[in-house]
């Protein structure tokens, strides 16, 4: 077949089954649109407002579906905005596709337009690389073939992840005479690697001899679609189950044997049971700072004395903050479903509805729920951020997905708020990207279009990703984004008065001589084309949401929220590792004896 080297890459495109292209149209990309265009009954172009969107689309696209789409970009800026989006998919592990254009082969040097090319020619893609699994730097549409059958295999094998395709404007162009590519399923690897037997089984012999076992479930279970192995495996040992914030939905969090979360921004159960487990199961986890109370024992885990066996599908995070009993490098469902067998020929079922491990759990949580509940029930004005997550809960059907970005709605969400069925809480995660939920609940609702989709948003992550209204009204794609205005940087405004005190409250809040100063967000959506509403009241919640669920487009409910410390968030039950400057004498002392704890 005789094809340019962009029909040729969206041939393979519309092969591997991808329904949609996100990105923005350029001088740089004009014959891969000219492509998609020739090709528009197999494969649908969505046109974002911006490029930082066009991947977080996908990436939320992804987290619903399984399934990987492709973003493409013009040369220069464009390729350019796409640097946050990757970042926030490379850390928490979502495989996607960037296509970006670049200069023409023959004309890399020379500075042209949107070229950087002081220390490199067609430099732009070193901006990029840190935040991609791979990238292929293309200089024929000969190539093409075999670059995008990699491609597919790189991001979803081993630990998944964003890759990067740069397009030069010739090659996109040019055309070649080249055979037809073979089908995606003879480049597919279709293994799961599940570890090695004889740690599978020394694992197992150390859950069954655990009298206080903890399993800890990242994002790796629900990235490997694990959550039936995990109950499975939890339920026959008896084993106390507590999430990531990655993790959060892999487990039903309304089971007896689940005990929500650890870290600085978990839970007073799920810290105290990780802290006093003997022997934990990590499972698709990083064992970062937050979910790990910056490593002071005692606060999130006391490893050693506490076993830990610790399962990934990257080597890398293998004994990299702890150091581990076993460790086993694999897939997480392959592994889990080892282990169930493992422990089966080992001892039968246990007892765990009445065992006093179990009871131990129950009161736990029960001792968190009643310490949330002065706000979770709170019937002040403005409401607080508690009873509105309280009524959006109530409201929301199990089948809902979630979406949060950053922040003290991220933070209360993570430990208020139940989720039952995998896939239905989603954050951003390792890279804590504001701006990310809005545009990757659009993804979202692209993927599972019958699915409530609702993004809860502080009104400084939402103003970062505003524009992509136009984009949701162009296409009536029915996200909910409830906004919990608080006018102003919020979590970091707590965080000054937490750690130096009400006189370090500086440039968090947005105000003009200490008088509130924020958008009326509700009245600038509408200009946009989308339903809106701004409430204050905790009865007006839940008939706002319920209104906004029925409509068929998109829909903001603008939320004004209590901001006093200690109503404009949650509870903060670890510990996080924010240093304070010396002047701050006794904060300073304090600081330093718990930083002396630390042990990393």
């Amino acid at each position: 077949m005789r094809l340019t080297g962009a029909e040729i890459v969206t041939d393979i495109l519309v092969r591997e089954g991808v329904p949609y292209v996100i990105g923005i149209p350029g001088h740089g990309n004009l014959a891969l649109v000219d492509a998609f265009r020739r090709r528009q009954d197999d494969i649908k172009v969505i046109m974002p407002r911006h490029e930082q969107a066009a991947v977080h689309m996908a990436d939320g696209y992804f987290r619903v579906k399984g399934e990987p789409l492709a973003v493409f970009t013009s040369i220069g800026a464009g390729a350019a905005n796409t640097a946050i989006g990757l970042a926030t998919a490379y850390v928490d592990s979502i495989p996607l596709l960037l296509l970006i254009g670049e200069t023409h082969t023959y004309m890399r040097g020379v500075g042209v337009l949107q070229e950087i090319e002081r220390q490199h020619w067609s430099d732009m893609p070193h901006m990029l690389y840190p935040a991609v699994k791979r990238a292929w730097h293309i200089d024929s549409p000969v190539q093409l073939q075999r670059a995008m059958s990699q491609v597919f295999n790189a991001m979803r094998t081993g630990r998944p992840g964003p890759t990067l395709v740069t397009l030069p404007m010739d090659v996109q162009a040019d055309m070649v005479d080249l055979p037809d590519p073979p089908q995606p399923r003879a480049r597919r690897p279709h293994d799961r690697p599940a570890g090695d037997p004889t740690a599978v089984q020394q694992a197992a012999r150390l859950l069954v001899s655990a009298s206080r076992p903890v399993i800890v479930a990242g994002g790796g279970v629900i990235l490997s679609g694990a959550w039936d192995e995990l109950r499975q495996l939890a339920e026959h040992l008896g084993a106390c189950v507590v999430t990531t914030m990655q993790g959060k939905s892999a487990f039903p969090e309304d089971h007896p044997l689940y005990a929500w979360h650890m870290g600085c921004n978990g839970t007073t159960c799920g810290n105290f049971m990780t802290t006093h487990a003997d022997v934990l199961l990590a499972v698709g986890v990083r064992f970062a700072d937050k979910a790990a109370s910056s490593y002071r024992p005692g606060a999130s885990f006391n490893i050693p004395p506490t076993r830990l066996i610790h399962v990934d599908i990257d080597p890398f995070e293998i004994g990299k903050n702890y150091p581990v009993e076993v460790g086993i490098v694999g897939d997480a469902k392959a592994i889990l479903a080892a282990l169930l067998d493992a422990v089966r020929a080992l001892i039968p079922p246990r007892d765990w509805r009445n065992a006093p491990y179990t009871r131990e759990i129950a009161e736990q949580v029960a001792s968190w729920r009643a310490q949330c509940r002065a706000l979770r029930e709170a019937d002040s004005t403005p409401v607080t951020m508690g009873r509105a997550i309280s009524e959006i809960r109530r409201v929301l059907p199990a089948e809902g997905i979630v979406f949060t970005s950053s922040g003290n709605i991220q933070a209360q969400v993570f430990q208020e708020m139940p989720f039952t069925r995998p896939r239905t809480y989603l954050a951003a995660g390792g890279f804590s990207t504001m701006g990310w939920s809005f545009p990757a609940a659009m993804g979202a609702k692209l993927a599972a279009p019958d699915a409530p989709v609702v993004a809860l948003v502080g009104d400084g992550d939402f103003l970062m990703t505003f524009q992509e209204l136009a984009t949701a009204v162009q296409y009536q794609i029915p996200v909910v984004s409830v906004i919990f205005n608080n006018q102003g940087w919020q979590a970091i405004r707590d965080l000054q008065i937490i750690a130096y005190g009400e006189e370090a409250v500086y440039a968090t809040m947005f105000e003009d001589r200490h008088e509130p100063l924020t958008p009326h967000l509700a009245d600038a959506a509408r200009a946009f084309g989308a339903h809106a509403v701004r409430i204050s009241r905790p009865d007006e919640v839940a008939p706002a949401l319920e209104h906004a669920l029925s409509l068929d487009g998109p829909a903001v409910i603008e939320i004004m929220i209590d901001t006093r410390l200690g109503t404009s968030g949650g509870l903060a039950p670890g510990w996080w590792d924010v240093p304070v400057p010396g002047y701050y004498e006794k904060r300073r002392a304090v600081y330093e004896r718990e930083r002396r704890e630390e042990r990393i």
